[in-house]
């Protein structure tokens, strides 16, 4: 039976050959109850206004196939992706239906399941749904991009960051042939047991390629999730911001994770015991937490390399097999493994990691608090370190639940049949702990060991391992391993507003912010470009710089001091983009300084405002006030020598800036994002004010000039403690 709720909208239009009717679909509240051919007219939008689905699954047991050439569509083409809702499709306590060739858009999740036991999912397109719009550019860092993955029993991924697909609570669910491209999350599966994803192309999201809530027994085999990133941008910061090409969260147990490339992640792989299974909430007995994590996963002969952050994550974990993998050139490390045991990292290859670690986190292997891991016939080559392994007085996870129950020694861990080669430190080791060394090759390494006196070096020079083969059954044709080999390295995770690129479609970048000009990369571009400046006092040109970059910059300057509006208007063979923006000539007199709880700035504002004018305060000039501190603090902005030496750190911290700046008559927006408090006044009377204790926050403040005026602008802003920002922009209002 074909039915809808409100409108006989469902059309038995003719028999298919195999029996199948055809049936066209054109508005919401669709409800599906047998096997069928969806046909939906071309350019037809049908939004979700009930979100409940436009198409309901109203039964168990059928097949239902998509014509080639229907799309779902739930937004105009012109809608902002992050302003995309509802659900595409909507199945709910129906049992084995199969969904084939779907190509699902524009909403904010393209095909939720929930109780589907036996659902099949051959051959959908779910790329284009909801993705957040990215604070975070070349230039600098955002920390309010950050994704957290730490909560999703009550639905927080779907609820907070949406996915293309959602599958829930069900089993013997198979996933193949997909592809889901520019969108946030591809596909997250939440409690799914014994299923099949394989041969599936999960790459250039914003989020997750594949994420993983409490799941076990799955096989994971073949996919792509390339290039899931945010948060990087190459040579000037690398956060990932908890992106990964395969998230697995809150105690996933007993999956195989085979042949799948996920490189040039925010994690490759990012693996985590979960709230839950680490007590932060403390609602078990403490006996309840013995091995709780996520458990006896076996990773294997996955390509983890190019991430911002690590190619594999996985702590707090029991029994893990990391073997045959390919990490390479990732940012800080190829496996993070802190807290884990049991542990198999085998004949696995590691090059070039550590390039932008942090501190000592760098290299091939990190473990803390590790015990009972074995790393062993792994080949290490031009790591910044190969292992590291260390104990510290870690007290806040010491306390929790999780580690008085399975304790946080670095104990009877084993290094043996390595080859270290060309690293610039092959083991280090770090702490009160101990740890056995067998037979080892190190050849041309810089150092071979550096060691702390309260590490024991056990050596056993004819120890060697060869752990036993480890079977696993591997589904799918495909082969992404190595199928992108032009792409590999990390210059080539180029991020947008969006997400990152995907290397096929035209691009237009910013990639350089001076306040009085600004600069676009142009990439890909079919032929025929044409790129227009128009604007008072701003003058636009091309240039192609040699070299390795060959890309066409596009750079707009300010003639004289001022505000200054401009539009840029880029056209090329089937593509149009229009830029609009406004650039400001001026330059800031900033003064920074320290202060005490005793001369609070909430309490004692003029006592603060002295603090500028003291011997310990600090000038500098800047062209624009674009302060990403984050956990650091005005000598680390770069602007002077002076600053600088300073000193001055990430904590209790005061800048006051100003500067006279030429505005044309009319409205004037002041666009400001602070952490912690922040003061805008223009000639003396107040545009903005947020004087107080905050995370990054944006506010907007509005200045209507009855004629041209050059006005005096001063900014306030204080820092508390943590993370730290202070930006201001200027554009005309509407």
């Amino acid at each position: 039976m074909l039915s809808n709720s409100l409108f006989p909208i469902l059309l038995c239009l003719m028999a298919c050959s195999d029996d199948l009717p055809t049936v066209e679909v054109t508005a919401d509240d669709t409800v599906i109850s047998q096997s069928c051919r969806v046909v939906i007219p071309a350019g037809v939008v049908i939004e979700d206004a009930g979100g409940d689905g436009v198409i309901q699954i109203g039964a168990s047991d059928i097949e239902i196939e998509f014509a080639e050439g229907s799309v779902l569509r739930g937004s105009s083409p012109g809608a902002r992706p992050d302003e995309y809702r509802g659900y595409g499709i909507r199945l709910n306590g129906h049992e084995h239906v199969s969904i084939c060739g779907a190509r699902i858009s524009g909403y904010w999740c393209g095909l939720w399941a929930a109780h589907a036991d036996g659902l099949t999912l051959d051959g959908l397109d779910a790329s284009d749904n909801r993705r957040a719009y990215l604070k975070s550019t070349p230039v600098a860092e955002d920390g309010s991009d950050w994704l957290r993955p730490h909560e999703n029993d009550n639905n927080e991924w779907l609820t907070n960051y949406a996915a293309a697909i959602y599958v829930e609570d069900s089993d013997n669910v198979t996933v193949r042939n997909c592809k889901i491209r520019h969108g946030q999350n591809a596909l997250c599966i939440d409690r799914v047991n014994d299923s099949r994803i394989y041969d599936n192309d999960f790459s250039f999201n914003s989020g997750w390629g594949l994420a993983m809530w409490r799941c076990c027994r799955n096989v994971i085999s073949r996919n792509a999730c390339d290039f899931c990133i945010r948060g990087y941008s190459h040579g000037v910061y690398n956060r990932g911001q908890d992106s990964a090409g395969i998230l697995m969260f809150e105690q996933n147990e007993e999956n195989v994770l085979a042949e799948n490339s996920a490189t040039h992640g925010g994690d490759c792989f990012f693996g985590h015991a979960g709230k839950e299974a680490l007590g932060e909430g403390g609602h078990h007995p403490l006996e309840w937490y013995k091995g709780r994590g996520n458990k006896d996963n076996l990773l294997i002969n996955n390509d983890l390399s190019y991430s911002s952050a690590h190619g594999i994550e996985m702590t707090f974990s029991f029994g893990s097999r990391l073997i045959g993998n390919r990490l390479v050139d990732n940012a800080i490390c190829g496996v993070w493994a802190g807290y884990s045991q049991k542990t198999l990292i085998a004949d696995n290859e590691f090059i070039g990691n550590g390039a932008m670690g942090y501190g000592l986190e760098r290299g091939g292997v990190n473990i803390e608090h590790g015990s009972n891991n074995r790393i062993v016939n792994n080949r290490f080559r031009d790591n910044k370190c190969g292992v590291h392994l260390w104990w510290d007085p870690d007290e806040g996870l010491l306390k929790l639940p999780w580690a008085k129950a399975n304790g946080a020694e670095s104990t009877k861990n084993i290094i043996a049949g390595n080859e270290f080669v060309g690293d610039r430190i092959a083991m280090h080791f770090r702490g009160k702990s101990d740890v056995t060394l067998g037979w080892n090759e190190i050849r041309e390494v810089e150092k071979e060991i550096e060691t702390e006196p309260d590490v024991e070096v056990i050596r056993k020079p004819s120890y060697r391992i060869k752990p036993a083969p480890a079977p696993y059954e591997a589904y799918g044709n495909k082969r992404p391993v190595g199928a992108r080999k032009h792409l590999r390295g990390r210059e080539n995770i180029i991020m947008t507003e969006w997400g990152p690129w995907d290397h096929e479609s035209p691009l237009v970048r910013l990639v350089r912010d001076a306040g009085d000009s600004v600069t676009y990369d142009l990439h890909k571009m079919p032929g025929g470009l044409r790129v227009s400046c128009t604007g008072e006092n701003v003058v636009g040109s091309m240039a192609t710089p040699r070299g390795e970059k060959s890309v066409p910059e596009y750079t707009i300057r300010a003639t004289k001091p001022g505000a200054h509006p401009f539009v840029v208007s880029v056209e090329t063979r089937g593509f149009q983009k229009e830029i609009t923006g406004t650039l400001i000539s001026t330059t800031w007199d900033a003064t920074f300084f320290r202060w005490s709880k005793e001369v609070d700035p909430r309490d004692d504002l003029e006592g603060w405002r002295k603090l500028a004018s003291g011997n310990e305060a600090v000038s500098a000039t800047a062209k624009q006030l674009t302060f990403k501190y984050a956990w650091g603090g005005p000598s680390e902005q770069k602007l002077s020598e002076e600053l600088t030496t300073a000193k001055l750190g990430g904590d209790y911290f005061g800048v006051i800036a100003r500067t006279k700046l030429p505005l044309p008559a009319g409205k004037w927006e002041f666009i400001t994002r602070s952490d912690d408090g922040v003061r805008v006044t223009v000639d003396g009377k107040p545009v903005i004010e947020n004087w107080t204790w905050h995370g990054p926050t944006r506010d907007v403040g509005v200045l209507e000039l009855p004629k041209d005026k050059t006005v005096e602008i001063v900014v306030e802003h204080f820092e508390i403690d943590g993370y730290a920002v202070l930006e201001l922009a200027v554009s005309r209002g509407e």
